[in-house]
């Protein structure tokens, strides 16, 4: 049985307001949709939700065109870097805030955690929260009372439950937060990171109950972390958000390895960006280099395979003259073979300014030995300046070479022995 069906949910916000927009616009959109007929003019605005770039636009998509269903009993884990809509998504479920566009369909009542002490009025008690809260969800005050003691004593905080939350620690409103959430039998818990917030053996405690609520008592759970460990003991299906939409939805076990997989590419190729911005900003901008069609990355060469395929792209800001420079070096940093292009072509590539791509097929020597390379790549001039320079950029695993031996090793007068382009 589906208990939450979300369809084509979007949520926009307009940044530096309180709200999406202003009155204007939300008499624009009336005036669109329901008089005029036509679709959510606010649809046709916006951008990518990317926090770490800077935007041509005050209105982005917190989360856009998101679909999926939940089935009863579902533990869900949702996972994703920061600002890639996760809390948003929660918050929508929840209703604590409304979509932009879409529906979310929801059979059963919800108990959300979202941040230390929701829910909570701070001038009131532990125990009138508790009572404040059932309320909330529908409960009786016989059904809550016959739930206090257990929540109480769940919660570990019977000496100060008279006393006014606003005089509890961060931990403490987590504690009693997590107790009143998971003891008033609701049939959807709703889980946002807030478990990090307690100590270590509540966490345990409040990670048993989890189980015993999703797969004990048959409820339905929705877990936001950033703890895989948790993520994979607690929960069945998974989803990875990126910038505002889904990028992957399957078991736990496959969306944590999805996410684990592209964050390890995006963070190293990042890295790399970064690195190479800083030694030629003024010229040259790299936005992308691969090597065997995998960015920042290994690959892997057989006896049939004995050229590396070189990709760089980037912007310069004035006419260039350049060539590549490529050395392999042993897994210890040891340097032991180079490429240099102008070396063997007579010649230096050309540039003008604006976007510029360069693709290079290298020819690996037959005798290059077994085992695990890492690759440095350059950028030069034509009087040896270096517009950027990858250290460490890429590693590269050779498997059946070493017994192919085709000629004698040719070094150079660098003490390198020299590769070839195809």
């Amino acid at each position: 049985m589906r208990v939450i069906e979300f369809n084509q949910v979007s949520k926009l916000y307009r940044l530096g307001r309180v709200s999406s927009g202003t009155l204007s616009d939300d008499l624009n959109r009336w005036w669109a949709m329901k008089v005029l007929g036509k679709e959510d003019p606010l649809l046709r605005v916006g951008e990518k939700n990317v926090p770490s770039q800077k935007g041509m636009s005050d209105y982005v998509w917190a989360l856009k065109d998101f679909s999926y269903c939940v089935q009863e009993g579902d533990a869900l884990g949702i996972i994703g870097r920061n600002g890639a809509g996760k809390s948003t998504l929660l918050k929508l479920l929840s209703r604590i805030t409304t979509p932009t566009a879409g529906e979310i369909k929801v059979h059963g009542r919800i108990a959300s955690l979202l941040e230390v002490g929701t829910g909570f009025h701070p001038e009131l008690t532990g125990r009138e929260n508790i009572y404040m809260n059932g309320a909330i969800m529908g409960m009786t005050k016989a059904e809550i009372t016959r739930k206090l003691d257990e929540i109480i004593d769940f919660s570990g905080c019977e000496r100060y439950i008279d006393t006014p939350v606003k005089r509890y620690s961060s931990g403490m409103r987590v504690r009693l937060g997590f107790s009143v959430a998971a003891h008033l039998e609701p049939e959807i818990l709703v889980i946002d990171e807030v478990l990090s917030v307690g100590d270590a053996d509540f966490r345990k405690k409040a990670t048993g109950k989890i189980q015993q609520v999703s797969k004990g008592e048959g409820r339905t759970v929705l877990f936001v972390s950033h703890n895989m460990g948790l993520i994979s003991s607690l929960c069945t299906k998974g989803i990875v958000l990126s910038n505002g939409v889904m990028d992957f939805s399957g078991t736990a076990a496959e969306a944590i390895d999805h996410y684990q997989k592209v964050s390890t590419a995006k963070i190293a190729q990042q890295a790399l960006i970064i690195d190479c911005i800083d030694s030629c900003k003024s010229i040259v901008e790299i936005s992308e280099i691969q090597i065997n069609n995998t960015p920042y990355s290994s690959s892997a060469l057989t006896p049939c395979q004995q050229t590396l395929d070189v990709m760089i792209k980037g912007t310069t800001h004035e006419l260039i003259k350049c060539e590549i420079k490529m050395v392999i070096k042993k897994s210890n940093g040891t340097p032991m073979a180079s490429f240099l292009e102008g070396r063997y072509k007579g010649f230096h590539t050309v540039f003008q300014p604006g976007e510029f791509t360069i693709t290079r097929h290298i020819r690996l020597p037959k005798y290059i030995a077994n085992g695990e390379y890492l690759i440095d790549l350059y950028l030069h001039g034509p009087y040896v300046q270096n517009f950027f320079e990858a250290h460490n950029c890429h590693k590269l695993s050779v498997d059946g070479f070493c017994d192919q031996l085709a000629r004698p090793i040719e070094i150079g007068t660098d003490g390198f022995i020299g590769l070839e382009s195809v």
